[in-house]
């Protein structure tokens, strides 16, 4: 019996403190399932709590196994700028290892700010 060949798949986490959202592509970069926490609840104060994102990692798992894929990358992002991924990040993670799949690679994404926009106020500032 020959044994079954491991398809590999991108997760992406995008982790605030307002919702977490969880996209699964495939190794070209096609939509498989994406689960939000608003999918999950309709409580808007619930969408970033570690307890919904478990939840819609645990529905990204599954739509993963239907698909064959068995181990995925992990790619966790939040707010340009912000100091830390949101509370659901961590949980996620942690859920989709409980699930079954094997995680290859955990990377965080998150931008860098360089800079930014010019500030208001032209060359001598905002005078008040």
């Amino acid at each position: 019996m020959a044994k079954e060949k491991s398809i590999p798949a991108t997760v992406y986490i995008y982790s605030t403190y307002n919702n977490t959202i969880i996209h699964l592509v495939d190794m070209a970069g096609d939509t498989i399932a994406q689960v939000s926490g608003g999918k999950i609840t309709k409580h808007s104060r619930l969408k970033a709590t570690p307890t919904v994102a478990m939840f819609a990692a645990k529905r990204i798992a599954e739509a993963a196994k239907e698909n064959g894929i068995d181990s995925v990358y992990v790619r966790i992002s939040s707010k340009a700028g912000a100091t830390t991924t949101g509370p659901g990040a961590h949980a996620a993670v942690k859920s989709l290892a409980r699930e079954g799949l094997k995680i290859i690679n955990i990377l965080d994404t998150t931008g860098i700010p360089r800079g930014g926009p010019k500030p208001k106020g032209g060359k001598r500032g905002r005078r008040v």
